[in-house]
């Protein structure tokens, strides 16, 4: 269980699912798919669903690249909330949010794998929460020509790596979008 007291719910987290962040990102479709999969269990399941998206070069607000892609559509009473860092909880309201739901456990999904996934686990963790990453439920875009190994084994290695990842109190892991346990989570 984390480290956050009384903070019992767990809550999907989607990130910069977002046209600019997702157009030509390996598995694009699919990942989409898994993604919308777990939104609508989670609302049939009364899990918080908490919608994050990226300001910044690129993503101009109101913006096409901007929105959130039209497969997923964020329902009038779930929180959304801005960032334009990669953390998700880096000068942003998401503590506040999280923290006002109750949740000490987030199932994290979304774009970019090396970017703000990562991110936003890693800061999750070292803030207290327990975090469980969707391993085919996020993408990341081709940087090879910068020196990124291939999105393939960028999204294989993060999985591999958030697996074993601990902390004192906290648990993290990866896990496939059919073996999400919202309640376990918790």
């Amino acid at each position: 269980m984390s480290t956050l007291e009384n903070r019992p719910n767990t809550a999907l987290l989607v990130v910069d699912v977002q046209n600019g962040v997702v157009d030509g990102a390996v598995g694009r479709d699919s990942v989409v798919a898994n993604i919308g999969s777990l939104v609508e269990r989670a609302r049939r399941e009364r899990v918080p669903v908490i919608w994050v998206q990226h300001s910044g070069e690129g993503l101009e607000p109101e913006s096409d690249d901007w929105r959130i892609v039209p497969e997923l559509i964020p329902s009038e009473p779930e929180p959304l909330v801005g960032k334009t860092y990669g953390d998700s909880f880096e000068d942003t309201t998401l503590e506040t949010v999280l923290s006002g739901l109750g949740v000490g456990s987030l199932v994290v999904v979304g774009a970019e794998t090396d970017a703000c996934i990562r991110s936003t686990l890693h800061g999750a963790l070292a803030r207290g929460y327990d975090a469980t990453l969707v391993g085919d439920a996020h993408t990341t875009g081709d940087k090879t020509e910068w020196g990124s190994p291939s999105p393939e084994q960028v999204i294989a290695h993060t999985n591999l790596y958030w697996k074993y990842q601990t902390a004192p109190g906290r648990t993290a892991g990866t896990v496939e979008t059919k073996d999400v346990d919202f309640g376990a989570a918790s």
